[in-house]
């Protein structure tokens, strides 16, 4: 159902479509080599930076992003500590234990007030409850992500369980959740899948403590000037809960496998062709923040990137970097960290 016709979606501004067009730029050239900062449009001129009091945007790695909106803060899928477990030098171990360094963590997500939690696998929740007990910030997930924090500790008060469909006003942030699906491997599965509806019966100390529990992408729309920003936690979508979303800003996973049908014009064009495209998750999450990212060998980035292009030639696409703050319209906002 569009935007016209759906009584309870969030209806757009005017000035919206024109934000989409100042978003998007004229077709890029498939990328060659990772690039670790913004993807300019070809021939573009230099963009001022974003003005006082607009959104910005920092990739905290994996799916994870920190978005900061007139002094508050939104965070999805926040995983900082980033600890060894054999999966990328091919000896994975499932047994391997929860770990959280709070002092990284801190430096990393100040004061957050939302935090919105894709499912439940370690590279996106083993971080949160730290940040749920220091900060008191407002939990957002399914009820496999309730039952798994509660039983680490945090107070069920602040978690607001939730399906799909909801529309949630943060008192100006406007979060739309989204029903959506986890990536698939080459046989179609994925680790740790399955559901809770009750608590552990003991809490999670392992990586294969923590189910999939059912998989969510919001929609942020990030105060009255600023960007919609569609987030997704892994590399598969339902096509039908996407209808009528039209994101200024998609922030989409890298597959690892072509288990999806069609994955990147089939979720572009369910998404209205976004004036911007994020490509996430195609990094190595063991290895810490303050290095450049590096490339995931299983995942094939320039080649979707190309398969973004193809099939929407008129969004640019930005492969992000962790040390990068970016504006309210993905272009850098402050320069890289050294």
């Amino acid at each position: 159902m569009s935007d016209e016709t759906d009584s309870q979606r969030p209806k757009r501004r005017p000035r919206a479509l024109g934000r989409r067009s100042v978003l998007r730029g004229a077709a890029l050239g498939a990328a060659t080599g990772l690039v670790s900062s913004t993807t300019t449009t070809a021939g573009a001129a230099v963009h001022s930076a974003p003005s006082a009091g607009s959104a910005s945007f920092r990739w905290l790695g994996t799916s994870g992003w920190r978005i900061d909106v007139h002094g508050r803060t939104v965070l999805f899928d926040p995983y900082i500590t980033r600890f060894k477990t054999g999966l990328f030098c091919g000896e994975f171990h499932p047994g391997t234990e929860l770990t959280s360094d709070p002092a990284l963590i801190d430096e990393h997500v100040d004061r957050p007030e939302i935090v919105l939690v894709s499912h439940s696998h370690w590279d996106h929740i083993s971080d949160v409850p730290h940040i749920a007990k220091t900060t008191g910030a407002r939990i957002v997930g399914t009820e496999t992500t309730f039952h798994l924090l509660v039983a680490l500790g945090v107070d069920r008060e602040q978690i607001s369980v939730v399906k799909g469909g909801e529309i949630l006003d943060f008192a100006g942030i406007t979060v739309e959740v989204v029903s959506s699906r986890h990536s698939r491997n080459k046989n179609y599965s994925y680790f740790a899948p399955g559901t809770l509806h009750a608590p552990p019966a003991a809490p999670p100390t392992t990586i294969a403590d923590l189910p999939e529990g059912d998989t969510l992408a919001f929609q942020v729309t990030a105060g009255a000037d600023g960007p919609s920003a569609f987030l997704m936690g892994a590399s598969d979508f339902s096509e039908r809960a996407l209808d009528g979303l039209r994101p200024d800003l998609a922030m989409i996973a890298v597959p690892a496998t072509a288990a999806t049908f069609r994955y990147a014009p089939r979720l572009l064009k369910a998404l209205g062709e976004p004036g911007v495209v994020v490509p996430v998750h195609w990094d190595n999450f063991e290895r810490p923040l303050s290095e450049p990212p590096q490339h995931d060998p299983t995942m094939d980035l320039d080649g979707f990137v190309a398969q973004i292009h193809q099939a929407s030639p008129t969004s640019r696409v930005v492969v992000p970097d962790y040390r990068t703050t970016y504006g309210a319209d993905m272009r850098r906002a402050t320069p890289t960290a050294s």
